[in-house]
């Protein structure tokens, strides 16, 4: 992709009812798409396939000579794209196992350095990775090979190994999906006409006209999402949109994200002050609506108003954040934002109706359209590390104390509304020599 241009999604909708047939058509579609997933995923989901899933050419070689696809009676424009995809899904498994593991040897105070240093070795080499795990003599290029032997000098090998292979047996996940209302299809499987688009099916030279309520007309990989009890789908779009560059974008503005309040800039400026009544209103919905549908499941098993309910909030509460956003970046004219990693929320606890709240929180959600945002309009975000960060002193650095909302230090005397301090010491953080995320 060219620097000057980044990728946004973009959604189509179907403007007429899909009848029955038609649904069924695209359902069969899906319905292959997701048998051809799921024999990926054991087939070449285990560690026996490591070596064959990067880049995944053996892996297509070997399902053209299984004979699957004739047995599906799938065209081979969908066949492909499902085998991709599955192995675009095990490779994020495996990056997920691997983070993990070194998460916990990190934490582990058994090990040495050395012994940390070559488990870390391992998961970040994948031949040797490979060999460990299908019990294989390590065979790496020259370089690797003299640092491989540096490092298996300092340490038991057969007991590091072992120990690899016993947290890939405990943490690595066997995948499975059995979600058969979605498929991807290539450009050579539509094309756009008539106010619509007509999409391929499994009978040969026939295809399916769903009217569309735009006329937009788009040459790249599409993916599809079936709603066949509401006789609709949804069509989501890769586009790459040019970046717009300011010249009078040139602070540097550092940012506190809150549950209440969304941003508090290090100048003391709030945007989406009202985020909190939506999130309130919307997670206190959500709680109750969860308890009585679960008391009345046996005699109530209806969701379609509920759905469509939290369809409508969740689209209230995100076009509030979008517009907040939009506001953010026209009033301060950032050349660079700096915000703290967003924290996770706790599990459990004795107040389950704040836990709940939090649970609800669109922080994920929030930090995603302002990366994207920023991207769109050439500023730079910044994640900082954020231990303890609330409670330091933006003037002198010593603790201080919150209480209802300020934040007062009884060192230097600084009293700050807490959001603003939080934000100060963001900024500060971001632009020192602490570590940083880019």
């Amino acid at each position: 992709m060219p620097p000057d241009k980044i990728c946004k999604t973009v959604h189509q909708y179907n403007k007429e009812p899909i009848s029955g047939e038609d649904m069924q058509k695209l359902l069969d579609i899906a319905e292959d798409f997701r048998k051809v997933k799921n024999y990926v995923y054991v087939r070449f989901g285990g560690v026996g396939s490591l070596s064959k899933i990067y880049p995944g050419y053996t892996v297509q070689n070997e399902m053209t000579a299984s004979g699957y696809r004739e047995t599906l009676g799938m065209p081979a424009v969908y066949f492909y794209l499902a085998v991709f995809d599955a192995l675009g899904d095990i490779k994020s498994q495996w990056t997920r196992t691997k983070s993990k593991i070194v998460k916990l040897i990190n934490k582990n105070e058994g090990f040495t350095e050395e012994e940390k240093h070559y488990l870390r070795f391992l998961l970040k080499i994948n031949n040797a990775f490979e060999a460990v795990l299908n019990h294989k003599p390590v065979e790496l290029a020259a370089k690797l090979s003299r640092q491989y032997q540096e490092l298996a000098g300092q340490v038991d090998t057969d007991q590091m190994h072992s120990y690899l292979c016993r947290q890939v047996r405990k943490y690595h996940v066997k995948l499975h999906t059995d979600t058969a209302d979605v498929f991807s299809i290539a450009e050579r499987a539509y094309r756009y006409a008539d106010h619509g688009i007509y999409i391929s099916i499994k009978e040969k030279r026939k295809r399916v006209y769903v009217p569309l309520t735009d006329n937009n007309q788009y040459k790249c990989q599409l993916r599809i999402k079936l709603y066949p009890q509401e006789n609709r789908i949804e069509i989501k779009v890769p586009v790459n949109v040019t970046v717009r560059s300011h010249t009078d974008y040139q602070n540097q503005v550092g940012a506190a994200v809150g549950f209440y309040t969304m941003l508090t800039t290090d100048e003391g400026h709030r945007y989406g002050e009202e985020l909190g009544r939506y999130q309130l209103e919307y997670s206190e919905w959500i709680r109750k609506q969860t308890g009585s549908y679960n008391r009345n499941r046996g005699s109530n098993p209806g969701r379609k108003k509920y759905h469509a309910k939290k369809q409508r909030l969740e689209e209230q509460l995100h076009s509030y954040i979008n517009q907040e956003l939009n506001q953010f970046l026209k009033e301060e004219k950032p050349q660079t934002v700096y915000i703290v990693k967003l924290p996770k929320p706790q599990a459990g606890g004795a107040n389950k109706k704040i836990n709940h709240s939090l649970a609800q929180w669109q922080r994920g959600y929030i930090r995603k359209r302002l990366v994207q945002k920023c991207k769109e309009q050439s500023v730079e975000v910044v994640e900082v590390l954020g231990k303890d960060i609330s409670n330091e002193c933006s003037k002198c650095g010593a603790r201080g104390k919150k209480t209802e909302g300020m934040f007062t230090c009884p060192v230097c005397g600084y009293q700050e509304e807490e959001k603003t301090n939080t934000a100060r010491n963001v900024k500060k953080r971001g632009q020192g020599d602490g570590v940083i995320y880019k």
